[in-house]
C-alpha cells in the first residue's frame, strides 16, 4: 500500500532516488537541469509525485543532471535499474568484457 506522498510511478521513484543518492534538493537538482529557477523546486517535487511527468528532452537533463543514464530512469525493475547504473558506472573494456560473458552465458 502507498503513502501518501510516495512515488507512483517508476519514473517518480527512480527519480528520488537517485536525487536522494546525489545529496541534493530538488530544487538543486531542478536548477542543474536548467530548469527555470522560480519553478525548478515544484516542478522536480511534481515529477517525483507523479503528479506530471517530464518531457524526453527534460527527463534526459534530469538525469545527466544525475548521472545516471535515461534508461535507469525509467527501468522497471528494480534488479534492472541496478544493473544499468552498474554498467554505466564501467570503463568500455569492463562494458565489453561483461557482455560477452552475458552474450555468450
Amino acid at each position: 500500500m502507498l503513502c501518501a506522498g510516495e512515488p507512483t510511478s517508476v519514473f517518480s521513484k527512480r527519480l528520488k532516488e537517485a536525487r536522494l543518492d546525489a545529496g541534493l534538493s530538488q530544487r538543486e537538482l531542478g536548477l542543474l537541469a536548467g530548469l527555470d529557477p522560480f519553478v525548478a523546486s515544484t516542478r522536480v517535487n511534481r515529477y517525483e509525485l507523479d503528479v506530471h511527468a517530464p518531457d524526453k528532452a527534460t527527463a534526459q537533463r534530469l538525469a545527466k543532471a544525475l548521472g545516471v543514464p535515461l534508461a535507469y530512469l525509467y527501468a522497471d525493475s528494480d534488479r534492472l535499474a541496478r544493473m544499468i547504473r552498474a554498467f554505466s558506472a564501467m570503463d568500455a573494456t569492463e562494458q565489453d568484457r561483461l557482455l560477452k560473458a552475458i552474450e555468450h552465458a
